[in-house]
């Protein structure tokens, strides 16, 4: 690559990450290695680029996979995942865009029809090169807020749709991968409590009978302590996934655990989780839920009187529920977006 702007990464002192390259826009990192973890490596590396307002780009082999605690780390620009390929240089390891060294970071190329307002960039033709296996992953996003409060214990809200869902509790986190510690609820909050003020991260785990890796970062809020979780389960093409189970898990959430609100996605990607350099569909929404709060918020029968073509079902007691709005959750057809956007659109009043 050619090197105008870059500067060789100093030797780190003690306790501090390194990288490879670093320029006035990124730090770019090189794993050579079958999977790249959030280590606390990693996260160091994330930390250190972000407060010196860098992105920071991971450079890795073709076969290599993510974590999905990695993935998530990479949503902000110009962090990205760099995969090396023979035929195309470098590509997105999430797009799938073919990537050149401009500029002092890896960016997209623009492709030879290109015009100023459609750069009309290349995908590499490995990133396409996908068999559907019939894997899915059911992916569950959502927020609590609790009072801040001596006696709270996090974590439970997340334990409860694990157990949910699966039949079982989370089986390990950490502030880190792998996250090899028994899952503790009470230990996971003594972390949060010495780090506070300042947010938490944590990564939980299941057991490898049903692959589950979840997110959890807990932060103070004007509203309290909040958890905000990304969490996903893998399924083979034989097994069926335990959408009978939602609603009645998004109401432990809603009547025991102060949700916020809360997005069910399902989509087309192994059971492992690993994330490869190769495309997977994006996720299609399945259920959305609103806490009883947010619904008490809202003016007069907003929250049960939807554009869509089911009506909400109210979750917990009848003088304030929650609202658990079904969706199509069908990962070949991606209109079921369109029904999310003018069901937020409505909730909005916009």
């Amino acid at each position: 690559m050619k090197t105008d702007g870059v500067n060789l990464a100093p030797e780190p002192a003690a306790a501090q990450p390194t990288v490879d390259v670093l320029t006035d826009k990124v730090a770019v990192v090189i794993q050579d290695r079958p999977v790249v973890a959030m280590t606390a490596w990693l996260q160091d590396a994330f930390r250190t680029a972000t407060s010196a307002e860098l992105g920071l780009q991971i450079v890795t082999p073709a076969g290599t996979t993510l974590s999905p605690a990695v993935l998530h780390s990479l949503s902000n620009w110009p962090c990205r995942w760099v995969v090396r390929d023979e035929r195309d240089g470098y590509y997105d390891g999430q797009s799938g865009a073919v990537l050149r060294w401009q500029d002092g970071m890896f960016a997209p190329v623009a492709g030879a029809d290109a015009t100023a307002d459609d750069p009309r960039t290349p995908v590499a033709a490995s990133f396409k090169e996908v068999t559907d296996t019939g894997e899915r992953q059911l992916a569950v996003t959502f927020r609590t807020v609790h009072p801040a409060d001596e006696r709270l214990i996090l974590g439970g809200a997340l334990e409860s749709i694990w157990r949910e869902l699966t039949g079982e509790p989370p089986a390990g986190w950490g502030t880190a991968e792998p996250a090899n510690l028994p899952w503790s609820p009470r230990q996971l909050t003594d972390i949060a409590y010495e780090r506070a003020p300042e947010p938490a991260w944590f990564v939980v785990v299941g057991s490898p009978g049903r692959p589950g890796l979840a997110t959890v970062r807990v932060s103070r809020t004007k509203a309290g302590v909040e958890e905000y979780v990304t969490l996903a389960f893998g399924y083979g093409s034989d097994e069926k996934l335990p959408v009978d189970s939602l609603p009645g898990a998004a109401e432990i959430l809603a009547t025991r655990h102060r949700l916020l609100s809360m997005l069910v996605q399902v989509r087309r990607a192994r059971r492992d989780l690993a994330v490869p350099p190769r495309f997977e569909g994006p996720g299609v929404p399945l259920a959305f839920v609103l806490g009883a709060e947010e619904v008490r918020q809202m003016p007069g029968d907003r929250a049960r009187k939807t554009p869509l073509s089911q009506p909400p079902v109210p979750l917990g007691p009848k003088a304030r529920p929650a609202m658990y709005y079904p969706l199509p959750g069908d990962p070949t057809d991606l209109s079921g977006w369109q029904d999310f956007e003018r069901l937020m659109r409505h909730l909005k009043g916009t």
